[in-house]
């Protein structure tokens, strides 16, 4: 996830070419490829990214805390995962690879889709780091409800979880937005007060 995904993306990567980030203008087409370790920075170029919401059966959202060593936004709540898709990937296959790594999960694609297939934003951290992601929202189901639901966080990528209801995560989007990621913000008030199902 590099900054918005994870320093350690590439960490178990088949070879470098599994470590490169889609670089897109500014229509979304793809022009290229950079390591993922040198995209971000106070220049990041635009890049194509994803976002995952998990839902446990019950409709109640994962929710995760960024590392504290994580270059930009350390300690930032969050949705359940970012990434980015490798070369020839799906969004869906992304985020389910991703949320495996980060959080030990495994998501059925069938229970999955992709709901703000437009969703894109820049932001800036504290420190002066650039996000400029074109960034897909994925929704995705757990058969399970949340107690039940088996977590293995990464320690360099997540440094806590929690399951919230969807109004409570909207309310605070609305009110106490710097508690939040500002992609996590922005897809909440995109979603509004009711976010999409997933069967």
């Amino acid at each position: 996830m590099s900054h918005h995904g994870g320093e350690n993306e590439g960490a178990g990567a088949d070879s470098v070419y599994d470590d490169l980030v889609i670089l897109l203008d500014d229509d979304g087409n793809h022009i290229g490829t950079a390591p993922r370790a040198t995209v971000h920075s106070q220049h990041t170029p635009r890049h194509l990214a994803f976002s995952c919401h998990v839902l446990d059966v019950g409709g109640r959202m994962l929710l995760t805390r960024r590392a504290l060593t994580k270059v930009a936004w350390p300690g930032v709540w969050t949705n359940s995962c970012c990434g980015h898709p490798r070369v020839g990937e799906s969004i869906i296959d992304a985020a389910v690879r991703r949320t495996h790594q980060e959080l030990g999960l495994d998501l059925d694609p069938r229970r999955m889709r992709v709901v703000l297939p437009d969703f894109s934003y820049r932001a800036t951290d504290a420190g002066g780091i650039v996000e400029d992601e074109f960034c897909p929202v994925v929704v995705a189901r757990l058969s399970l409800p949340e107690e039940l639901v088996e977590l293995n966080p990464d320690p360099e990528e997540v440094e806590e979880v929690t399951w919230v209801g969807w109004q409570d995560m909207y309310a605070l989007a609305r009110s106490m937005p710097a508690l939040l990621s500002p992609w996590a913000v922005e897809q909440a008030l995109e979603f509004g007060p009711d976010l999409p199902m997933v069967r």
